[in-house]
């Protein structure tokens, strides 16, 4: 069976939607100017990635997972999986603290400055931290490392990435009307240059959702799914979508994503269902469970808590921060 799509396209690559729905719902931009010796403290912050880009001088990167990293002007980092983190100046002060706690000018809502450190060498940098809510968006970035860094070679010799860190840096550098709008559509854009740059640079990128949104067949059917989660998708169903046989699709689906298609589909809904939730939907439950595939209200019930740790009644009441991991993690 065929699922019918809204599309009016036949999806011709499926990694490309995928990088596509890395639209961000949330960001935060921070203008800093540094002076040594300094060490900061990043708290962690779920389902985010911060962004580093240094203009001038030099300062140091400490992300669990991942060796200290030296920033020199013109590299950019971009920190995944909201993990909390540690920069420092090549003299660190003695005392870390928290960024979040040392005072700010605010610029604009999504927009501060930042000076902070003693009398020495000068760092300026543009940091940010952006959210995103997109299932698929989400599991193309749980594959990333600890920490991607770019070097300003690297970036120069991508002339792309160059041109849109250097309009990043002019609009954070002489704020203007609708400076935010442009800086987040530029982030945008920066976090899809950097993916793009670590799947063609990294032999890494080549397993889990990126691999299987790569293969012709299994792509087509995970974007069948993404685009219509509530469906009856059986995997004979999403066989069909990628001209395969069961077995064979079967086999392949499990062994590009690391999990099973069925799972795959369980894990997606609860990724909706948990975003609904916490955003306040007014369906109720029962609608909810329709919407999402369920045959009652109650599987509908025990896959939520099963997945999620809360009963989805729970989630709702509480805004509980519970996560559901993107589908293939373990």
């Amino acid at each position: 069976m065929h699922m019918p799509s809204p599309y009016p396209w036949t999806p011709v690559d499926p990694l490309g939607e995928a990088l596509h729905a890395i639209r961000m719902e949330g960001a935060f931009y921070v203008s800093s100017e540094f002076r040594e010796p300094w060490s900061l403290q990043m708290p962690p912050f779920e389902d985010c990635v911060s962004l580093h880009a240094v203009i001038t001088g030099t300062c140091w990167i400490d992300v669990p997972g991942a060796p200290p990293v030296e920033l020199r002007p013109g590299d950019f980092a971009l920190v995944a999986h909201g993990l909390g983190h540690r920069m420092f100046s090549a003299q660190p002060a003695p005392l870390t603290e928290r960024v979040d706690l040392v005072p700010h000018d605010v610029v604009s809502e999504h927009h501060h400055q930042l000076r902070y450190g003693g009398r020495g060498a000068l760092c300026t940098m543009m940091c940010g931290i952006v959210s995103f809510g997109h299932p698929l968006a989400r599991e193309v970035l749980a594959l990333l490392p600890p920490v991607v860094h770019i070097s300003g070679v690297e970036r120069v010799a991508n002339g792309r990435m160059q041109t849109t860190l250097d309009l990043l840096a002019a609009e954070a550098r002489e704020p203007s009307p609708g400076g935010e709008a442009v800086i987040t559509r530029l982030a945008d854009i920066l976090v899809v240059q950097t993916i793009r740059w670590w799947i063609a640079s990294e032999p890494r990128a080549e397993r889990g959702i990126v691999a299987a949104l790569r293969d012709p067949q299994i792509g087509r059917a995970i974007l069948a799914v993404h685009r219509n989660p509530g469906e009856n998708w059986t995997v004979a169903a999403m066989a069909d979508c990628a001209a395969m046989s069961r077995s064979s699709f079967s086999e392949r689906f499990t062994r590009l994503v690391g999990t099973t298609a069925i799972r795959y589909v369980s894990h997606l809904r609860m990724q909706h269902a948990a975003a609904a939730l916490k955003d306040g939907d007014p369906r109720s439950l029962a609608q909810m469970a329709s919407d999402f595939g369920y045959g009652s209200e109650a599987a509908f019930h025990r896959a939520f808590k099963s997945m999620v740790g809360v009963a989805p009644g729970s989630m709702r009441r509480s805004g509980s921060q519970h996560r559901v991991m993107a589908p293939g993690q373990p």
